[in-house]
C-alpha cells in the first residue's frame, strides 16, 4: 500500500472518498463533496454571509515558509502536487519535529471515518501520542452519516476540543456555529506567528486562505491540488494493442467510441463523461457545488446559464444516445464499482479521481501483469488548448472549540504540526503508516501495511492537518511520476474564477435553491429529460432567487474583490 491508496467510486462521478483522496494528499482515501461555506466580517458580531478577501485576508494568513526538510523528485510546477519516485530508506528519513511541541495534554477530536474504528488504545493511537507529546482521544463518527451527528452536537453545549467539518457537511446552520463555537487561531498562526510550527508554516497559503471565517482564522487545513483531479482515465494496453488513438476533441471522442463499442461482445466504450465533457467545454468547476459563479465579460454569472454547459451535457447525451455507455452508467449513482468491469475490459475510459490511476494499478498488478491504466490530457472539444477551472485549495478542516484554553489549543497545534510533516520523514511515516514492524514493513523500498496497520493506521491522525498536496508510489514510480505530469500540463491550462480560494457563506435563504441540478444533469444525459428541461429549470431558478443571489455575488465582489487576482 502506498500513500494515494484510493477507495473506489461508482462511474457516476467523483465519490466523497475520492475528494478526500485528493485532499488529504499521501494517505488513504476516503472522500468527495459540496461546498464549504463561510462568512465575513472583523468581529462575532458582524455579518453571517459573505466573505473575508483582499488586505484583510492577508492581515490574517499565516507566513509561508517552504519546508526544505526533505527534496521531491519532482517539485511543484504550476500548482501541480509534490512528486516523489523513489524507493523509501527508512535509514534516510529526515526529522521535521526535533523536539515534542506537546505539554502532555489531552485533546478530544471528533472527525468523519469510514470503515471499523479502532479501539483506543491502540499501538498506532500510543505511538503517535508518544511522538506528539499529547494525549489525543477520537471520537470517530460514521462518515456516511457525519452531517447528521456533526449538526446535533454544534447545537448541543457539549463539543469536542476539536471537531473536523469537511466541506461537503457544511449547510444551514453550520457557518454560523462555527463562527460562535469556534476559536480563532489567528494569534498563534497568523503572519510570522506560525514559524513555531514549521511544518504548518509550509501549507500553501491559498489553503490557509479558506481557513478564514468569520473574519477570523478558524481552522487547520488539508490542502489540494487547484488543479482538477478529475481524469479520463483508460486502458492504456488495449488502445496499444487495437492501436487506438487518444482522442483530442469531442468528435475524436464520439468515433474513437463507436469503433470500440460491440454491445454483443459487451465491450462498450466508456462510463458516463459528464465529468470531461464539463472540462472539455470550459464549464466553471462544480465539483464542490452545482452552482458555481465567475464574473466574466462584465458580468456575474452563473455555470448554469452558460452556453459551455448546456453543450457539454448534450454532448455527453449523446454518447449514451449512441449506445457507447456501459449500461451500469444508467443506474447513476448506485453504479457498482467500475473496478472489475474496467478490468474485464468491458469498457475502456472512465473519468474518476486521479487517485483511481494508481489504486487500479496496485489492484491488477499481481493477477493481470498485462493490466495498464493510464489518464488521458483534457482537450478543448473542438481540440485546440483547454480551459480547466480551478478547484478549491483545501476542502477538509479541523476547527477548535472556542472555550479550549490557551495549554489546549498549543497542543492540537503541536498535534497538528506532527501530522502536517511532509513526506520523506519519520512524522510522516509515523502518521500515515504507524509503527514499523506493527504496522508496516519494508520490502525493496515499498511500505506494506500488515493486518494490523490496514486495522489501526486509518483515518484519524490525517484528519487534523496535511502537508502541501504530495504523490508517491515507491512501488509504481511510473504511475506517480505521470500523474504529477499530468497534474502539471493541466496547470498550464487552469483559470481561477472569481471566488477561488474564498469561503463564501451565501444567505440560509439561498441554501436549498440548487438542489435539484445534479439529478437533472444526471436525468438529460441518460435521455430521460431534455435540454429545453435544463433550460425551463434555469428559468423558473433565476425567478425563485437566482437573479436575487447573482446582485448577492456582485456586491461581494465589489466589496471584497477576486481572489483570483
Amino acid at each position: 500500500m502506498t500513500p494515494n491508496a484510493a477507495a473506489s467510486s461508482g462511474p457516476s462521478g467523483p465519490s466523497r472518498r475520492s475528494f478526500l483522496a485528493s485532499t488529504a494528499v499521501a494517505t488513504a482515501a476516503v472522500a468527495g463533496g459540496m461546498p464549504l461555506l463561510a462568512a465575513c466580517g472583523g468581529s462575532e458580531s458582524g455579518s453571517r454571509e459573505g466573505t473575508t478577501s483582499g488586505k484583510d485576508a492577508k492581515k490574517l494568513l499565516p507566513a509561508f515558509v517552504a519546508s526544505n526538510v526533505v527534496t521531491p523528485d519532482l517539485p511543484s510546477k504550476n500548482g501541480s502536487p509534490l512528486g516523489f519516485t523513489s524507493k523509501l530508506d527508512l535509514a534516510d528519513l529526515k526529522t521535521s519535529v526535533p523536539k515534542k511541541l506537546g505539554k502532555g495534554g489531552k485533546v478530544t477530536i471528533m472527525s468523519p471515518f469510514w470503515g471499523s474504528p479502532p479501539k483506543g488504545n491502540n499501538p498506532y493511537y500510543q505511538g503517535m501520542n508518544g511522538l506528539i507529546g499529547v494525549d489525543v482521544v477520537w471520537q470517530n463518527q460514521d462518515g456516511n452519516t457525519y452531517d447528521q451527528k456533526l449538526g446535533a452536537v454544534l447545537a448541543s453545549s457539549d463539543i469536542p476540543d476539536v471537531v473536523v467539518v469537511p466541506s461537503w457537511n457544511m449547510s444551514g446552520r453550520i457557518p454560523t456555529a462555527l463562527i460562535n463555537k469556534f476559536a480563532d487561531l489567528g494569534p498563534y498562526l497568523s503572519g510570522d506567528a506560525v514559524k513555531e510550527y514549521p511544518n504548518l508554516a509550509a501549507i500553501p497559503t491559498d489553503a490557509w486562505q479558506r481557513c478564514i471565517i468569520g473574519g477570523k482564522l478558524r481552522a487547520l487545513p488539508q490542502p489540494s491540488p487547484p488543479i482538477t483531479g478529475i481524469v479520463p482515465l483508460y486502458r492504456k494496453d488495449i488502445f496499444d494493442k487495437e492501436g487506438y488513438e487518444v482522442p483530442r476533441s469531442t468528435d475524436e471522442f464520439m468515433a474513437l467510441a463507436k469503433e470500440i463499442t460491440n454491445a454483443k461482445a459487451r465491450r462498450w466504450a466508456c462510463l458516463d463523461m459528464k465529468w470531461t465533457a464539463f472540462q472539455m467545454f470550459s464549464v466553471f468547476s462544480g465539483s464542490e457545488k452545482p452552482l458555481w459563479w465567475n464574473h466574466q465579460d462584465g458580468k456575474m454569472v452563473c455555470r448554469v446559464e452558460t452556453e459551455e454547459y448546456l453543450e457539454a451535457l448534450e454532448w455527453a447525451r449523446k454518447l449514451f444516445a449512441a449506445g457507447v455507455v456501459h449500461p451500469d452508467s444508467m443506474m447513476g449513482k448506485n453504479a457498482p464499482d467500475p473496478g472489475p468491469k474496467f478490468a474485464a475490459g468491458e469498457f475502456l475510459i472512465y473519468p474518476n479521481n486521479i487517485t483511481q490511476w494508481w489504486s487500479r494499478t496496485a489492484e491488477q498488478a499481481t493477477q493481470n501483469p498485462e493490466f495498464k491504466i493510464w489518464g488521458m490530457d483534457v482537450y478543448n472539444h473542438d481540440g485546440g488548448d483547454p480551459t480547466v477551472w480551478a478547484e478549491q485549495p483545501a476542502g477538509i478542516f479541523a476547527y477548535v472549540n472556542k472555550s479550549a484554553s490557551e495549554s489546549v489549543i498549543r497542543d492540537v497545534l503541536a498535534a497538528a504540526n506532527v501530522t502536517a510533516a511532509p513526506y520523506g520523514t519519520k512524522e510522516y511515516m509515523m502518521t500515515n503508516y504507524g509503527v514499523e514492524g506493527t504496522h508496516y514493513t519494508v520490502k525493496d523500498g515499498v511500505p506494506v501495511k500488515t493486518d494490523a496497520g490496514n486495522n489501526q493506521v486509518m483515518n484519524a491522525y490525517v484528519m487534523l492537518a496535511s502537508p502541501a498536496a504530495t504523490l508517491a508510489h515507491p512501488d509504481f514510480p511510473d504511475v506517480a511520476k505521470a500523474q504529477v505530469e499530468w497534474y502539471q500540463r493541466m496547470g498550464s491550462f487552469t483559470k481561477k474564477s472569481s471566488f477561488y480560494g474564498q469561503m463564501i457563506t451565501e444567505p440560509t435563504r439561498y441554501t436549498n435553491l440548487g438542489n435539484d441540478f445534479e439529478q437533472l444533469e444526471d436525468d438529460i444525459t441518460r435521455g430521460r429529460k431534455k435540454i429545453s428541461d435544463m433550460q425551463q429549470a434555469v428559468s423558473t431558478w433565476k425567478r425563485q432567487g437566482g437573479d436575487k443571489l447573482r446582485d448577492w455575488y456582485q456586491k461581494l465582489l465589489d466589496e471584497n474583490g477576486s481572489a483570483a487576482s
